[in-house]
């Protein structure tokens, strides 16, 4: 068949078309959110293949490279977004994020300045898009934790609460919530927690931050240890079929069901749900980290350790770090002391600062 100019210019008006409806329909925020880092560096590096100087995929990648603790190469990447496009909100957040997950490792007087850095990225990044959802959760949550020298204050994170209850309720009451229940105050947050779960019972960031709240020593000193791990029990059991496939709801509501005592419930909660899971590496380790914690199951608990450090494990979960300190705590418990050992220092090479497996090295030694 002839092409006449007019299909022709029709088709190329088209391949133009869906050219620039694939660079527009690029958006990692949701994947983010979501905690499916693997998929959103993944995207990323397609995208960054194609165009190198492709900001928001380079902030992009650098989130989901921090979540998987890969945290020079999220500053870096980060600080490349900002120098091509020094107003991204998004290279902002990235920034923040590396810059904290780096001063946390540090652990000394650099500490507070990459800390101070890190806030002053996360002001920045609401002050560049005030929709970005994210950096409010985790300015948040800053406020709340670091001392008044470095600006925080329970004030201003409700301020941050505030801001989000105009972008998402849901999240807006879970930050509330979680500053709530932070500050000691448990029936300020159950109510906060309330509210969300009555707009989106089955949200699970909101399941894994109320069980986390929950579960934390402030909501222990207002509510005595017995009654909390009532507490837990009861929620853990009531969320269990909310959480549905999702890691890391599920992860939240074994978390709670193991600070309860219930570690054999813990146990078959995480393997029933890995062959539906949206990323059973996190379950994985979660069978892992009731195994070194109840004594439950140790053996298979190794078999699953074993099975994250060999395949790619979501991020969020702590990384490859936390595996091998894991599988460290299991093998101290079976007296296999120099296997234990050799999980604890390959914990150590990938963080030599890393306090857990410094102290499960002491242990063993």
């Amino acid at each position: 068949m002839a092409y006449t100019p007019c299909m022709i210019r029709r088709t190329a008006f088209l391949l133009l078309a869906g050219a620039l409806g694939a660079q527009a329909a690029y958006s990692p925020r949701v994947d983010l959110d979501a905690g499916r880092y693997l998929k959103a560096q993944a995207e990323a590096d397609a995208v960054l293949a194609r165009d190198p100087n492709n900001a928001l995929a380079l902030a992009a990648r650098s989130q989901a490279l921090t979540a998987l603790v890969r945290l020079p190469e999220a500053l870096a990447d980060a600080n490349r977004a900002l120098a091509l496009q020094p107003g991204l909100a998004d290279g902002f957040l990235a920034r923040a994020l590396a810059r904290a997950g780096l001063a946390l490792q540090q652990k000394n007087l650099g500490t507070l300045r990459g800390v101070s850095a890190a806030m002053d990225d996360l002001r920045a990044a609401v002050k560049a898009d005030p929709t970005l959802a994210a950096a409010w959760m985790a300015l948040g949550v800053a406020y709340q934790q670091l001392p008044g020298i470095l600006g925080g204050s329970t004030r201003r994170a409700h301020a941050c609460a505030e801001a989000l209850d105009h972008l998402n309720p849901v999240k807006g009451a879970t930050l509330r919530g979680t500053v709530l229940a932070m500050d000691g105050d448990w029936s300020g947050a159950e109510r906060a927690f309330g509210t969300a779960f009555a707009i989106a019972p089955r949200d699970p960031d909101l399941i894994y931050a109320y069980l986390d709240a929950l579960g934390s020593r402030e909501t222990r000193k207002a509510l005595g240890e017995e009654a909390q791990k009532t507490r837990l029990s009861q929620e853990a059991t009531r969320l269990l079929p909310a959480a549905r496939s999702n890691a890391r709801a599920l992860s939240g509501v074994c978390d709670a069901l193991l600070d309860a005592g219930r570690g054999q419930e813990a146990w078959a909660a995480a393997s029933a749900a890995i062959p539906h899971a949206d990323a059973p590496s996190v379950l994985r380790l979660e069978l892992g980290k009731i195994a070194a914690r109840s004594g439950v199951n140790r053996e298979a608990g190794l078999a699953s350790l074993d099975q994250v450090l060999r395949e790619p494990l979501e991020g969020g979960t702590g990384g490859y770090g936390t595996a091998h300190w894991r599988k460290g705590q299991i093998l101290k418990d079976l007296g296999r002391k120099a296997e234990a050992r050799a999980a604890a220092q390959a914990a150590l090479a990938l963080d030599p600062k890393d306090s857990r497996a410094q102290k499960l090295l002491k242990e063993i030694s």
